[in-house]
């Protein structure tokens, strides 16, 4: 496995971004897929996760209503569309394979990190 996220970027608060987590050596669609984000100085927080499926979702409370994960099995390519960003939105943002098909908000049943994509939101 290998993932690469990409999409991140500078914006000005309010606007979107969506970024990427692509898994260019192994199809990943038996496991759930989900993103976390470390900002400076504070610890890494979970952001959504998606099941292999795609029926299912969880969102963190800074992510529910504004943001949206969704996943294209035929492309190993998870989605996190970002909107209204807000300068508290600035992290690097890190994709992860779950060990398994279920989804969790627990870094340790994640097996596979990517590198992270930095985004960037000024007011």
């Amino acid at each position: 496995v290998q993932l690469q996220a990409s999409g991140g970027g500078s914006v000005q608060t309010g606007a979107p971004l969506r970024l990427s987590c692509a898994n260019s050596r192994r199809t990943f669609s038996n496991n759930a897929v989900g993103w976390f984000r470390q900002a400076p100085g504070k610890e890494r927080e979970f952001v959504s996760a998606i099941s292999w499926s795609g029926g299912s979702t969880k969102y963190s409370q800074i992510a529910e209503g504004r943001f949206t994960i969704s996943r294209d099995n035929s492309k190993s390519t998870v989605y996190l569309q970002m909107n209204s960003l807000k300068p508290e939105d600035t992290a690097v943002y890190y994709c992860a394979v779950g060990r398994g098909s279920w989804i969790t908000s627990d870094a340790q049943n994640y097996a596979y990190w990517g590198q992270g994509t930095q985004v960037t939101v000024s007011s």
